[in-house]
This record gives C-alpha cells, structure tokens and sequence, in this order.
C-alpha cells in the first residue's frame, strides 16, 4: 500500500462487521487467511493494492475509508438490549458498528440542518434502582416536560422525535432483536419493523425513552433495568392515575373484554399491557390475570391482537425529511452522503433501510428543524 495513505485496521473491522461477517468469511471472499485480516485489523500488517482493492469491493466501501481513524466509536455497552446476555455477539457487534456509521451521518445532516436537541429529565441522583413511585414521577416529569398533559399520546414517535431521538430501523440487524436503544449525543432508538402490532411498537419506543431516562451510563439488559423500563413505558403510556378512574375494580366478577379493548384502542396499548397494569393495581385477581392472558394466547392474540388496525400507525418523519430537505434545498444527494461516509449508497441504504431509487422532491410534512 502506498505508504502516504495509512491503513487503519479499526476501520477494516468495523466495514467487516457492518457485514455480520467473520474475519474467515471475509478472507475466503478476499482470497486471504483468517490470519491476515486478523493482523490487518489489528494494524500489525498492510494490505497490497490488489487487496485493498477486493476488501473495499466485498465491503462497498471506498478506499479512503481505510485511511481514516475510527472516531467516537459506538461500544456495545452503550447500547441497550432487552436481553443483553443471550443477544448473539455478532449480532451485538453488527448493531454498534451500525450505531458508529449511523451517528456519523446524523453528525452529517447537523452540519447543515438543525436537529431537535435532546431533551430528557434525568435523576438527580442516579441510582442502582429505582422505586416504583420515583419511576413514575420521571415518566410525569416527560409528559409534563413534553407538554403532553394527563390523556392518550397520539403520535409517540413524533413526540420522541421532537424531543431529540433519531428513530430507525437496521436493515438485516432490527429485526434479530427487539426494539434497542444507543444512549449517546443523538439519542437513537432502533425499531424491530417485524413487529406487526402498533401497540407493541409504541411501548418498545416507551420502553427505549425509560433507558434515556433512569439509565444513563449503565450496563441495561439485567432483570432490574428492564422492569425499570417497562414500568415507566406503562406510566408514560397510561399513567396509573387515569388507569384507576377508567378501569374499574373487576375482583370477582368476568373480565370486561369491551371496556379492555375500548381502553386500547383509546391509549394506544396493547390488552395484555392493559391485564398487566390492572393486576399490578390490583383491579384484578391473580386467577383474573393468568386466565385472560390464557385465553389471549388461545384466541391467537399472542404477537397481534384484535382492534390493532384500530390504533393509528405510527412512522419515523425525523430522519427521512431531513434527507429530502437536504436534496430539495441544498442539493445534496443520498449519493454526496454516502460519498462523504466513504461508503457506497448501498451500505447508506442498508443501515438505515430507506431506498433512494424515487426522490420526491416535495414533502407536506412539516420538518421538525430548520437549514442553519
């Protein structure tokens, strides 16, 4: 390799493992040994010209891609995994080297647009755990800090949106896991799009906010931070005090499958979220519980339910408005971008699953920043 242009092998493994390959899968399609993308990424050699030229075409990437540092790195600890200790290693990587690209093209689009800034409460003094009346002041603190008031949330995604999340979707990646989160500048919440149920959806984005909230700077995926999680994903959904006054106290008498699934379609939360909160209120009994959440399974309601189609969908606008006022206004391309990132537009389209074949050059969405 021409000695002007340095190699750094940081950039060769994270180009690797946008791929989910291993360093053997990528020397049998280099024509290489495992050993020498191993010496590579690890600066100890580097690679000929013919070489550099197989690895930036099996990648997609450019060749100065290569002789670039790695900066500002997203680390796996960083992001926020439901199920942290069975989530597969590679899988685990695959998500923080999207995560490293990813922030780089937001860092871009803020360079000419002004993004919403983050703007979450956060604990005074942050804690191991949380009790369950200190995790639901920080969910009132949200609705009140978002000017959200006491009833139903419309549009969650527009609303974590505007307060400074970046929502997407990895393509190849979203859909192992389910909905994660990376606690970093730009707060980012990754959606799992194989999920067909809105209501489901709208509490993982509840879920990822509770993380940004009461978990700033720590290891998530443990028994304690999830529950943490979900019970103010339940609060800032539906908090507990309209809970009470709209559900009644059903002990020993038949479940109201009517007013359950008034109520969801009203707040926007699934039925079984709904038995959760009632028996976590005790407006319910245990028997009541476990026989409703029986008979969801039984009647096939397990991952969709009935009355979905009834809750308004939801769609990510942030991200794909700021790259069409990019076009639209500044003239730059999804290809200019890519070109900035050193990567092809295949690997822009991959990481954040949106094609660029149609470019609509008016939107009647209204943006959420304005050109700097």
């Amino acid at each position: 390799m021409n000695d002007k242009c340095h190699f750094y092998g940081e950039k060769l493994r994270l180009a690797r493992l946008l791929h989910g390959l291993t360093q053997q899968e990528l020397g049998e399609k280099a024509c290489v040994s495992r050993q020498f993308i191993h010496q590579l990424e690890s600066d100890v050699r580097e690679p000929a010209t013919d070489v550099l030229n197989v690895l930036r075409e099996v990648l997609a990437v450019e060749k100065a891609f290569f002789s670039s540092p790695l900066t500002n790195e997203v680390r796996v600890e960083q992001c926020h995994f439901r199920k942290r200790k069975t989530t597969p290693v590679g899988v685990a990587n695959r998500v923080a080297a999207y995560g490293s690209i990813f922030e780089q093209l937001v860092e871009i689009i803020h360079s000419f647009l002004e993004l919403p800034a983050a703007n979450f409460p956060n604990p005074d003094n942050p804690k191991d755990c949380y009790s369950n009346q200190e995790i639901e002041q920080y969910a009132f603190e949200c609705r009140n800090l978002w000017g959200l008031g006491r009833g139903p949330i419309p549009n969650l995604t527009r609303v974590l949106e505007n307060a400074g999340v970046i929502i997407t979707h990895f393509g190849g990646v979203s859909d192992k896991v389910d909905a994660l989160s990376l606690s970093r500048k730009f707060p980012i919440i990754v959606r799992n799009d194989a999920k067909e149920s809105v209501c489901r959806m709208r509490f993982d984005l509840a879920h990822e906010c509770g993380h940004f909230v009461l978990h700033e700077g720590v290891v998530t995926g443990d028994n304690v931070t999830e529950s943490e999680a979900d019970r103010f994903a339940s609060e800032l959904l539906f908090p507990r005090a309209a809970f009470i006054s709209e559900f009644p106290d059903l002990k020993g008498r038949r479940l109201n499958w009517s007013l359950i699934y008034k109520l969801k379609v009203r707040w926007g939360v699934s039925a079984r979220a709904i038995l959760y909160k009632a028996h976590q209120n005790d407006l319910i009994s245990a028997q009541q519980f476990r026989g409703g959440n029986v008979w969801l399974n039984k009647s096939g309601q397990t991952k969709v339910e009935r009355y979905d189609d009834n809750v308004r969908s939801e769609t990510p606008e942030l991200l794909p408005d700021a790259l069409e006022m990019l076009q639209r206004e500044l003239g730059i391309t999804p290809s200019a971008i890519a070109s900035k990132l050193r990567v092809s537009l295949e690997i822009l389209e991959m990481i954040i699953s949106i094609k660029f074949e149609t470019q609509s050059t008016e939107s009647n969405v209204v943006p959420f920043f304005n050109a700097k």
